[in-house]
């Protein structure tokens, strides 16, 4: 989360210094859940596996369209042994990984509308965006002997075979809706839910074919079983070389749900209606 806030910090400065002279300018935090959709949750894309929190310095251009820095950070998670799928509680695998999420978004209000004034109490409104996002999976399989009782960075472990570790970051691109209502004078109440198509398929570690165990990385008995923790799942077909180890999208998608307050500040020289 270190990095994350560090770099919100530095872009909100910089926001503000250089918008010195804005009309309006608006500051938020906002909390809920997180939730994620890929190769161990392929069907479910309102399931939340984790909590979420964020804050953002945002300049409303005007009472429909505002420019803004948003910082989230998240938790997500998903295990086959709990799913409804039968082959995927066969395959056996297991992830979780925080999120440090920046980016520049745009939002939309539909109606003339913004904390300090407007012709609106409330409004619906759209945003999207480009940002990028910090993850690093990980995988616990206490139930399997040779793993123990540990945490293991599975990136690290290159699970399919990978020449090299993937990044531990990626591109991302932010989209959804929400509500406002204006509270008193500056004050502002928002709820949203917004997606992001990430341009990576390892947020959950998952994405390609299982390897031949020599492509694996010389870790022996323990790089093997990071692959293919499941030892039965090898009687059905699963876990041997080439079949596939998750699903056939290219990109992994998260999201981020929650309730949040602003407070707007506006200048003299705020426009009139």
């Amino acid at each position: 989360m270190r990095y994350g806030t560090w770099i919100f910090c530095s872009l909100a400065i910089s926001f503000i210094g250089f918008n010195a002279n804005a009309q309006v300018m608006e500051l938020g935090v906002v909390g809920g859940g997180a939730g994620y959709m890929g190769d161990l949750n392929q069907t479910k894309p309102l399931k939340i596996s984790g909590m979420s929190a964020g804050a953002y310095v945002k300049m409303n251009l005007d009472p429909y369209w505002a420019l803004g820095f948003h910082y989230n950070f998240g938790k997500i998670k998903a295990n086959d042994l709990n799913s409804e799928n039968e082959q995927f509680r066969d395959r056996g695998l297991n992830f979780k990984t925080s999120l440090n999420e920046i980016s520049l978004q745009v939002d939309f209000n539909f109606f003339e509308y913004f904390a300090g004034g407007g012709t609106k109490k409330f409004t619906p409104y759209i945003f999207t965006g480009i940002g990028g996002v910090f993850f690093s999976p990980k995988g616990y399989y206490p139930h399997v002997p040779e793993l123990g009782d540990k945490e293991y960075n599975l990136r690290f472990y290159r699970t399919e075979g990978q020449t090299e570790p993937y990044k531990n970051y990626a591109l991302t691109v932010p989209y959804g809706v929400g509500f406002k209502v204006r509270l008193k004078e500056n004050w502002g109440l928002f709820s949203q839910i917004g997606y992001r198509t990430i341009f990576t398929d390892y947020l959950d570690d998952v994405s390609g074919r299982y390897p031949d165990d020599n492509k694996l990385p010389a870790d022996g008995l323990t790089g093997i079983k990071l692959s293919n923790p499941n030892t039965a799942s090898s009687l059905s077909g699963t876990g041997l070389p080439g079949i596939q180890r998750g699903d056939f999208r290219k990109r992994d998608t998260y999201m981020f749900v929650g309730i949040g307050i602003s407070y707007t500040f506006v200048s003299q020289k705020c426009y009139t209606f």
